[in-house]
């Protein structure tokens, strides 16, 4: 049969160059490419049977051969599915030749330059010659299935390509490619090695629903033993939940994750209809130890059409899922999808939103029915949830619904917000809650005294995120979140309030105290008040409703965020003897009041210190105390 020379346009041979270069970082793919070819090929067998059962076609033993020689050095992938005529090889294989417009190709180039020109190459399906970047000339012969006469076509990536019709050619595609030199320093990349085949299909191909075969060499004897099948073909996400067992599931987990444990929860997803997808998800049973450092690696498994595409896609769930471990297999995106495709399409920002919402529902039904599992789920994984509340405002009400909270109502069992609502006492508007590093340190900070002494409930939460989520929160059912360390407060009842006249009365007792205490300390504070939450301790320092507390100046400073410096309030209690005394010195003493501003400056570091800060000079504040003791002994 006589041998046909086509000659690439010359956009298709710089489009051809470009990709071989420069497109593709990890060359293993190219295996991915072709397996993937001949597993829709036997899809496209099937679907025709079945359409036409009078095909000649033979549909006996489906399957995928994979056959290296090294002394030839090449690899062929073959398969028997739907195979090619001489018009569609025209057609298809040189989609290259086909779609070389210039235009194409300056879309090209620009997403060079941008970084995502693999996507784009991935979208116009020509991922079939990714595999020139191992080799320097690839031959294909063909036959569809129902047909007499096959096809041959060759090329060396260069400018022409070659078609030829022969007659021996048996139903299905044989992809033959004659492999680069090999590289004696570089084994890892030797494709005619049986290992590195083993790992290519194990990685990308596993769970392929049909068996890819390994054609071993002839031994001694003369005889080739039989093909090694070397995918599992196990895609358990896409088998009723009735044909899986819950430790075939764990092992799945077990592999995906590295974890030795079993997961916490199986999470089950299928959805149908313009755009169909199945995800298999797990909850882990325990947080790993880096889950929050820069570096944590986070996403799922993406498949398309059980063929692997990446292990982190990060672009199926927002970060504060991050801990979430599974696999997701699309059915309508491409081989080749960029990251940046991912971050843009339309599909995966739908497929993002619903397995959010399904993972939030799984945790909610969670804690309504097995309470035990949700109180673990939330003891590793809690910090990172609330997360959400700061940066997804869609899922907001959800996150709340199902986020709990230690409390002063319990020392044992956390809070939900709905039940510390329906708890409040008549005429309380506010939802109170404390900051700080452990639930003994809250406890016994002074803003909490006379709430505690009030039997008002206060929120106590300890994780740095706490801080962010409630000022950005704000409100929960119309009641306000309010810390007990920011603004003023009054606590008192109509029935209990003081007289005004004796509220004026302690003011103008203490004023001039105030006025001459806030210049002592003008570096530090604002202002100086008398406090209506103290009614042990002698002072606290307090931020007003609006401003940044230190643990959120210090957060923002640790991610490289400058922040100005907020000066704080000092709070006194005018009930406090320690108070009362500083009061009358400073009335009784109007010359030398050395004394009295050491007393000061001791007053406020006490109060810093009391909420869990640092004092501004330790070597000062230990010498103050120190002559302080030496005196009083």
């Amino acid at each position: 049969m006589a041998t046909e020379t086509f000659e690439f346009q010359v956009e298709a041979r710089q489009l051809l160059q470009l990709m071989i270069h420069s497109v593709y970082s990890n060359k293993d793919v190219f295996l991915r490419e072709l397996v993937s070819n001949a597993s829709d090929a036997l899809d496209k067998l099937r679907l025709a049977k079945l359409r036409d059962d009078t095909l000649d076609a033979d549909v006996s033993d489906p399957h995928i051969e994979i056959e290296a020689d090294k002394d030839a050095r090449t690899l062929t992938v073959r398969d028997n599915g739907i195979g090619m005529s001489y018009d569609e090889v025209g057609r298809l294989i040189g989609t290259i030749a086909n779609s070389g417009t210039a235009q194409f190709l300056k879309e090209l180039k620009e997403a060079e330059a941008e970084g995502g020109a693999e996507g784009l190459i991935g979208q116009f399906g020509v991922g079939f010659y990714s595999g020139f970047m191992v080799a320097d000339e690839m031959t294909l012969v063909t036959r569809r299935a129902g047909e007499s006469q096959g096809t041959r076509w060759s090329s060396r990536g260069e400018g022409t390509y070659t078609l030829e019709r022969v007659d021996d050619a048996p139903q299905g595609t044989a992809v033959t490619l004659h492999l680069k030199p090999a590289d004696p320093e570089n084994q890892l990349h030797d494709y005619t090695s049986e290992w590195k085949i083993r790992e290519i299909v194990k990685r990308y191909s596993d769970f392929i629903t049909w068996p890819v075969k390994l054609v071993q060499p002839q031994g001694e004897s003369g005889e080739a033993p039989e093909p090694e099948t070397l995918n599992s073909m196990k895609a358990l996400w896409a088998r009723s939940r009735d044909e899986v067992s819950d430790d075939e599931y764990h092992e799945l987990y077990k592999h995906i994750s590295h974890d030795w444990r079993d997961p916490l929860e199986t999470i089950r997803l299928q959805a149908e209809g313009t755009f169909e997808y199945q995800a298999l998800l797990f909850l882990p049973s325990h947080a790993p130890h880096d889950l929050f450092t820069q570096n944590f690696r986070r996403g799922l498994q993406l498949y398309v059409k059980r063929v692997f595409i990446m292990d982190d896609c990060e672009e199926l769930l927002p970060p504060y899922l991050r801990f979430v471990k599974g696999v997701v297999d699309a059915q309508d995106l491409s081989l080749n999808v960029s990251r940046e495709i991912l971050q843009q399409d339309r599909h995966i920002r739908a497929m993002r939103n619903r397995l959010t919402k399904k993972v939030l529902a799984t945790v909610k039904e969670m804690r309504e029915k097995n309470p035990e599992r949700y109180t673990t789920f939330w003891r590793e994984f809690g910090a990172v949830l609330k997360e959400g509340l700061v940066t997804d405002a869609e899922n907001r009400d959800t996150l709340l619904a199902v986020a709990s909270f230690a409390s002063t109502h319990s020392a044992e069992e956390p809070t939900t917000l709905k039940a510390y609502v329906e708890r409040m006492k008549d005429g309380q508007e506010d939802i109170w809650y404390v900051t700080g590093e452990s639930r003994q340190a809250v406890e016994n900070s002074p803003h909490m005294e006379a709430f505690r002494a009030k039997g008002i409930e206060v929120l106590l939460l300890t994780d740095p995120v706490d801080e962010v989520w409630a000022d950005t929160v704000g409100a929960f059912e119309g009641k306000r979140l309010r810390s007990v360390a920011k603004g003023e407060i009054d606590l008192d009842g109509k029935d209990e309030q003081q007289a005004d006249g004796e509220k004026e009365k302690q003011a103008e007792s203490y004023a001039a105290l105030l006025g001459w205490m806030k210049e002592q300390l003008a570096e530090d504070i604002k202002d100086v008040r008398l406090s209506s939450r103290l009614t042990v301790s002698p002072a606290c320092v307090v931020s007003d409703a609006d401003d940044l507390t230190p643990a959120l100046e210090n957060m923002y400073r640790a991610m490289g965020q400058e922040v100005p410096r907020t000066k704080r309030i000092l709070e006194l209690n005018p009930g406090h003897p320690l108070v009362q005394g500083l009061n009358r010195a400073f009335q009784q003493d109007s010359g030398d009041r050395t004394a009295l501003t050491e007393s000061t400056e001791l007053l406020h570091t006490l109060a810093v210190l009391a909420e869990g800060g640092q004092p501004k000079d330790p070597a000062r504040f230990v010498k103050l105390v120190a002559e302080r003791l030496e005196r009083g002994l």
